[in-house]
């Protein structure tokens, strides 16, 4: 099963009317953002957007990024994680998976160019590390199975979620427009065959198979 983070930034808010704020302050950001494509939007517009006090913004987010940021996640929460965090194994479930997340940011390319271009956009991309970290570690064990100990699982998700992320975020930001997921999708795909799929073909023992096959070497060799 996939555990889902809350946010790296804020807790989660208990109260309804928290809840209810904060959802109306986080889409009139993205609105906002996305429509100028620019993360240099005065709190006071956002405040006016969702009908709000710019008191009511600060108290809520403390400041202006990590209201940015917090829309990010919620975004990505939404309308991503759903689409993407399914069982790994099933026929197609790459290529699924990774059309889902090449449409999601190409859908949304203004703003999330916005925030990767923007003071607080190593905050993102690191915010973003954090939801997707399960997802791929999900991504390995469905892969694997028994095949590698923990360590490796935990090594291997966090070098697929920080080379996917980068990969991400160059095509959101450098590519020109539009942006096409279907190709974009090809090129995760083709990566992720290289390293997920051929697991199957060439299954590697974990480290405690390893140590205890050097044992058994070096017991051989003394008697």
């Amino acid at each position: 099963m996939v555990m889902m983070l809350e946010s790296p930034t804020l807790p989660p808010a208990r109260d309804r009317r928290v809840r209810r704020s904060r959802a109306v302050l986080m889409a009139a950001a993205v609105t906002l953002v996305s429509e100028r494509g620019t993360a240099d939007v005065p709190v006071a517009e956002i405040a006016d957007t969702a009908d709000v006090s710019r008191r009511l913004v600060y108290q809520q987010f403390h400041d202006r990024e990590t209201l940015l940021l917090e829309a990010a996640l919620d975004l990505a929460r939404r309308e991503l994680l759903p689409r993407i965090t399914e069982d790994w194994s099933s026929e197609g479930a790459v290529s699924a998976k990774a059309l889902a997340l090449a449409e999601h940011m190409a859908s949304h390319r203004r703003f999330y160019r916005a925030l990767y271009t923007s003071p607080c956009g190593f905050a993102l991309s690191k915010a973003l590390n954090s939801l997707f970290l399960p997802v791929n570690r999900q991504a390995v064990c469905d892969t694997y199975g028994r095949q590698i100990d923990e360590r490796t699982t935990e090594d291997i998700a966090a070098f697929l979620t920080g080379g996917w992320g980068d990969f991400i975020r160059a095509w959101v930001v450098e590519d020109p427009d539009p942006l096409d997921p279907h190709e974009f999708t090809s090129r995760l795909v083709h990566i992720a065959s290289m390293v997920l799929r051929r697991a199957h073909r060439h299954p590697q023992p974990s480290r405690e198979q390893t140590m205890a096959t050097e044992v058994q070497r070096g017991t051989s060799a003394a008697t």
